[in-house]
């Protein structure tokens, strides 16, 4: 098996940072359910304004620092964190989320590091399982779903497979091997989610092509 649940569909997250909340609700209205924010405090504003909407998730696919995970955790219908890279990150979110939540675990994916970028965030691909025990056996209200890679921007396809993807491909078959579990996988933006997607990404992470161009 790949660790890929042949059950689980496509999740295509809508990226609206810097989008007002009535495109959402739009977008909502249209059918798109997973958003996906990278700013905590317009995060946080948004949520609360579309808190009617009952079926909303939202995903965090934004830099995650250790001080920012309190402010996060009162986030309404916060679906997935995706960018949980250090032990200390991982922590703090559990903290936040036993005291802001919502009484349910908070599904969490290991961001790594694949292009191993210094101004990348992210554990490095060889600290992936260490990462994934700590937030198994310390984060008592954390579930680990999958993981995600942001990779190197403006990769040249004619060169073959993109390397990240790979990298993180088998950083995902380590950690389902390891655990005996099936984990999802997030990889693919505007530009290459149709490449993710045929190499086995669950999550794609598309903002231009559903809402124009950033404004």
């Amino acid at each position: 098996s790949s660790g890929i649940n042949a059950e689980w569909s496509l999740r295509p997250g809508a990226v609206s940072k810097t989008k007002p909340a009535a495109d959402l609700e739009v977008a909502y209205e249209a059918g798109q359910r997973v958003f996906g924010e990278n700013y905590i405090n317009e995060l946080v504003e948004k949520s609360h304004t579309l808190a009617h909407l009952s079926d909303i998730k939202f995903h965090f696919i934004g830099n995650l620092q250790k001080k920012n995970c309190p402010k996060l955790t009162t986030c309404k219908n916060l679906s997935i964190v995706e960018t949980v890279g250090s032990e200390k990150v991982a922590r703090a979110l559990n903290n936040g989320w036993k005291k802001n939540g919502d009484g349910s675990t908070l599904d969490i994916f290991i961001q790594i590091n694949t292009s191993r970028e210094e101004q990348k965030s992210g554990c490095m691909p060889e600290e992936t399982i260490s990462l994934a025990n700590f937030v198994k056996s310390e984060c008592d209200v954390l579930s680990l779903k999958g993981v995600m890679t942001i990779g190197a921007f403006g990769y040249d396809w004619s060169q073959g497979d993109n390397p990240d993807f790979i990298e993180l491909l088998k950083c995902h078959k380590e950690l389902c091997e390891h655990f005996g579990q099936d984990l999802e996988i997030s990889m693919g933006m505007s530009d290459d989610f149709g490449k993710a997607i045929e190499m086995g990404s669950t999550n794609v992470r598309v903002g231009s092509k559903i809402f124009g161009a950033r404004n």
